[in-house]
């Protein structure tokens, strides 16, 4: 039980963590209409902006607190110079133009920092285990992830729900063109929305880069698990990313830890080893496509 528990929270964590990635992405593809393909490429880019600015001010806390504006500034960026030119295309186009994103962004990396990978030290105050019941350690860093993760959430859920600008946001998932004719400045809409998808995506793997290497490419695998739960919980809806975040999480984590030992009754260690992983991720898409047959606007989904 105390094993499983502990799994139970790998499984919240990694599940935040694929929250806040699916997050920024559910509001881009929600509203905009985006399908932006280098949002792995902004995950990517706040950890090498935060094993920069760590290594700058010599302090985890500094380091990491500026690297969020500097995601958010370049989410901006990429919003005027390169998407903003985008809505109106189809969504092949887009893609296209956004796998371009990722190419630039990974010869960016390779051109500044160098092709070797990085790594970033989990911070002396959190390098060391928390019991959460007696006699079951578990690392105080995983434990720290789950406690900002939730913050971010609520935060998120509030910002979307109790204030103007998620007013707005709510708005332009659902009519673009009216709140435009109302006279709300939409490209300042979009350039917020944006720049806070980057922020989120940045959050994310700044925080991932202290237990996974900082390297190049490193957000197109969990690129193609955020579009999945976006899929799952229904594009545009938050409360959808964070339920279907903590599913997909669970069914990987859980999945990888217990399955080999079931698979070891029909198959080789090694062999079950080596398996228990792609069964994880193929029953990931197993609930995707169950989910999509059930209801194909994904579980929080508006009907249309």
């Amino acid at each position: 039980m105390d094993y499983l528990l502990i799994q139970v929270l790998n499984g919240v964590q990694l599940g935040l963590l694929m929250f806040l990635l699916a997050a920024g992405l559910t509001l881009t593809f929600g509203i905009m209409d985006l399908v932006n393909l280098a949002h792995g490429s902004l995950y990517m880019m706040g950890a090498y902006f935060a094993w920069t600015l760590i290594g700058w001010t010599d302090s985890f806390v500094l380091g990491t607190l500026l690297a969020l504006p500097a995601c958010f500034l370049l989410g901006v960026i990429v919003e005027v110079t390169v998407a903003r030119r985008l809505y109106a295309r189809d969504h092949l186009e887009q893609v296209l133009a956004t796998f371009g994103l990722i190419l630039f962004f990974n010869e960016l990396v390779r051109a500044v920092w160098g092709p070797d990978g990085k790594s970033i030290a989990v911070p002396a105050f959190l390098n060391r285990t928390v019991n959460i019941l007696p006699g079951v350690p578990y690392p105080a860093y995983r434990f720290a992830l789950i406690a900002v993760g939730l913050v971010v959430a609520v935060v998120l859920a509030w910002l979307v729900a109790r204030t103007r600008l998620g007013m707005l946001i709510r708005a332009g998932a659902s009519n673009r063109r009216m709140i435009a004719a109302l006279g709300v400045n939409i490209e300042l809409l979009f350039s917020l929305v944006f720049g806070l998808g980057a922020v989120f995506a940045g959050l994310a793997g700044l925080m991932a880069a202290p237990i996974a290497s900082v390297k190049i490419g490193m957000g197109d695998d969990i690129l193609i698990v955020a579009f999945v739960i976006i899929v799952i919980g229904g594009i545009g809806s938050i409360k959808g990313a964070f339920v279907a975040a903590m599913v997909v999480g669970q069914i990987d984590i859980v999945g990888r830890a217990f399955l080999p030992d079931f698979l070891k009754t029909f198959m080789g260690a090694a062999s079950a080893s080596a398996a228990a992983p792609a069964i994880s991720q193929v029953l990931i898409y197993l609930v995707m496509a169950a989910v999509l047959v059930w209801r194909p606007t994904g579980l929080f989904g508006q009907r249309s």
